[in-house]
């Protein structure tokens, strides 16, 4: 069986074990096809998307500080775990390589169109890069590139820890941490709690490219799963807590309808909801426990300068 042909088979497994489920779900990883990577791409433009915008100014401001952090002088290998367009990650590179460090850079993510064309342009820009790119889940990934004997540092940038709750990001980091050794480096981009009007308008846009990204998964299953799904009886909707600092979208099913996907029915009840995505915002203090109760050593932190987005640098012990 070809790899293209085992994803396919995992994600109509996914969709329809999510979608059969009482509380229905869909896998926020699947968002990811050609047209859900631009449509992300334009998101992190947006206005109302100050993640992308934080992160990169403090790439920007602190590129220096972040290299003293991760370099002893000897040769390590970035791991990137959802590496995407690579925006803000070049930053990094660029400098790094101007400075005459010795690293290999290894992008991890399950979008093979996304790495490709990242790869291309990485090596038109910065052909002295090493490079070594991985399509796929990130503990595969990692299965097939942890025995390494120089040190890792593994990149979770994007607050893509936010895309889990807060017992499932401990599990997600407790499983990571078994893939790295002693003295490997977590460099984990992390969105911090601000003013909740704020948040919730990063997850719905004026400009409804947000809705869009969401409903692009429906459009996925369509043409991928031989569904027949109305995107128009949906409804996209996020809500923010300030006290879990979790940000939640869900897609609305207007009316009772029944749709086919991969030769399975699915019913909908009037006003069901199917859970998307998940953005979970920390404190420091927060982090603090949670470091602590995972065996990590917090090293330093690195903020923007409105105190909104934070890098956390933690070795493995």
């Amino acid at each position: 069986m070809s790899k293209a042909t085992t994803l396919l088979t995992q994600f109509a497994s996914d969709v329809l074990e999510g979608l059969q489920a009482e509380d229905k779900s869909l896998s926020s990883k699947y968002f990811y096809d050609a047209k859900g990577d631009n449509l992300f791409q334009q998101i992190m433009h947006l206005e109302e998307y100050y993640l992308t915008r934080k992160e990169l100014e403090i790439f920007e401001t602190q590129k220096h500080l972040i290299l003293n952090a991760l370099d002893d002088g000897e040769p390590f290998r970035i791991i990137e775990l959802g590496a995407g367009d690579g925006l803000k990650t070049k930053v990094l590179l660029k400098y790094f390589l101007s400075e005459g460090v010795d690293f290999k850079y290894t992008p991890v993510d399950i979008s093979g169109n996304v790495l490709e064309i990242l790869e291309a342009n990485l090596l038109k820009e910065l052909p002295d890069l090493k490079i070594e790119a991985y399509e796929g889940d990130y503990f595969e990934a990692l299965a097939e590139i942890s025995d390494n004997p120089e040190k890792d540092v593994v990149f979770f940038l994007g607050s893509n820890v936010g895309n889990f709750s807060g017992p499932d990001a401990e599990a997600f980091l407790a499983k990571l941490q078994s893939y790295i050794n002693p003295g490997d480096l977590l460099f984990m981009g992390v969105d911090l709690k601000k003013d909740p009007a704020i948040i919730l308008s990063a997850y719905n846009d004026t400009k409804g490219i947000t809705r869009e990204f969401n409903l692009n998964l429906l459009d996925r299953i369509n043409y991928e799963l031989d569904g027949n799904i109305d995107r128009d009886q949906f409804q996209h909707y996020p809500y923010y807590n300030p006290q879990t600092g979790e940000c939640r979208s869900y897609l609305i099913s207007k009316r009772e309808q029944e749709v086919i996907i991969a030769g399975e029915v699915i019913e909908f009840r009037p006003w069901e909801a199917i859970f998307m995505e998940i953005s979970k915002k920390y404190d420091p203090k927060e982090l603090s426990v949670l470091a602590d109760s995972l065996g990590f050593e917090p090293i330093t932190s690195f903020y923007d300068s409105q105190n909104w987005f934070s890098n956390v640098l933690w070795r493995n012990l």
